[in-house]
């Protein structure tokens, strides 16, 4: 399949992909800091429902065990997706999706546990999100903002029953487990270049009455797959979409579809992203979406995305 990237008329100047933060497969990755480095969390696969890797400088990583202890009774195995951490009181809270059994579509699910790297314990009795009415939810993406408040943004799954996807938020409780709140949809799949969906949100603030959601579109397993954005004066809109004839960030050189993105602040205060990406190339089926870690410059009109420097 061909690496090469269709959306060459718009890059903002100095954007740019990363390469591969450690070698293997780590799709929709997902950074936490904590007290003496950091810790990644991924989608699942075969030996693990949750991966978790640990660093304490963000360039040496080391593979740990499985985040999830096990999945809930209501829950089936084998689709286990973009789990993300926040850490609420004395713990630490993981949101992901996961494979509702009495329905048959994805649903959000929460676990917690004493240290970041788990085991998450999740002792729920049902989803805490479920959108049976359209297709389903996945991709959840916790966000605290400046006042302590944490929201919760995830895309609802319409595609899968042949609808347009959408992207939806809300408040969450004290604890990070529950919604405070009902869901607020924010974006809509409505732009040739997000074809034939979008999904995996991410938001963050950039100042005082000013927030950006970042998001992905396209097919995941293609290089056309990519990154686009939208910005508005609170975490739940009304949103204003400023990639409406291209994407923000595409594949380049050093990497093809890349998506999954999540936004954290490193412990020197540097606004860090962290996505994943095919190697050119070998995108779908003979490669894998490894981990990418890139600095966001956002002091200008738009976000600029540039490789992480090496850790001094």
């Amino acid at each position: 399949m061909s690496s090469r990237a269709p959306w060459p008329r718009r890059r903002p100047q100095g954007s740019r992909l990363s390469p591969p933060a450690a070698p293997g497969a780590f799709a929709d990755p997902s950074v936490l800091p904590v007290p003496g480095g950091y810790v990644a969390f991924a989608t699942g696969g075969p030996d693990r429902q949750v991966k978790v890797r640990t660093s304490p400088d963000l360039a040496r990583w080391e593979e740990g065990g499985d985040g999830l202890a096990a999945l809930p009774g209501w829950a089936r195995p084998g689709r286990t997706w973009s789990p993300a951490a926040l850490r609420r009181g004395g713990g630490y809270v993981l949101w992901y999706a996961t494979w509702h059994r009495a329905s048959g579509r994805q649903a959000l699910s929460v676990a917690v546990a004493d240290r970041p790297t788990g085991p998450y314990l999740d002792a729920s009795s049902g989803p805490a999100v479920l959108q049976e009415d359209q297709g389903g939810s996945i991709d959840p993406s916790p966000f605290v903002d400046a006042d302590g408040q944490a929201y919760l943004v995830w895309k609802a799954d319409a595609n899968a029953v042949g609808r347009r996807a959408g992207l939806y938020g809300a408040p969450l409780d004290g604890a990070g487990t529950g919604l405070a709140g009902p869901p607020v949809h924010l974006l809509a799949h409505d732009r040739r270049w997000e074809r034939p969906l979008i999904e995996a949100p991410c938001l963050l603030r950039t100042g005082p009455g000013r927030y950006l959601l970042l998001y992905s579109g396209g097919r995941w397993h293609t290089a056309g797959y990519a990154v686009g954005y939208a910005v508005a004066s609170h975490p739940l809109g009304p949103w204003r979409k400023v990639t409406r004839r291209a994407p923000w960030l595409h594949s380049d050189p050093v990497g093809s579809g890349p998506g999954g993105q999540e936004a954290f602040t490193a412990h020197d205060g540097r606004r860090l992203l962290a996505y994943h990406a095919w190697e050119p190339g070998r995108v779908g089926g003979s490669g894998v979406r490894s981990l990418r870690l890139g600095e966001l410059d956002l002091t200008g009109p738009e976000p600029r995305l540039a490789p992480l420097p090496p850790a001094g």
